[in-house]
């Protein structure tokens, strides 16, 4: 049984009839993406926040879960707010 949607599989198949090509421009396309990467990481912003002990608490404990720093969890939580990512399980 194959692993591959229908449309891996039809790149699949154009690969293997040599019918695909390199793209152009793969140092300034990498460039670009190096770019926006930075661009998206940079934190060049602080904010203080109050919070309960109990939340900060549960923030630690899930980033130790992850194994990150808790700023970090904070932080990918608001992006991933801001971005429309982050979503409720119900």
């Amino acid at each position: 049984m194959s692993r591959l949607d229908k449309e891996e599989q039809e790149i699949l198949e154009a690969f293997g009839a040599g019918k695909l090509q390199r793209s152009t421009d793969n140092e300034g396309r990498k460039a670009r993406h190096q770019d926006y990467a930075e661009a998206m990481f940079k934190k060049d912003a602080r904010i203080n926040i109050r919070l309960s002990s109990k939340d900060l608490r549960g923030l630690q404990k899930r980033a130790l879960i992850e194994g990150i720093p808790y700023q970090t969890l904070v932080a990918s939580i608001l992006h991933k707010y801001v971005e429309g990512r982050l979503h409720e399980d119900r």
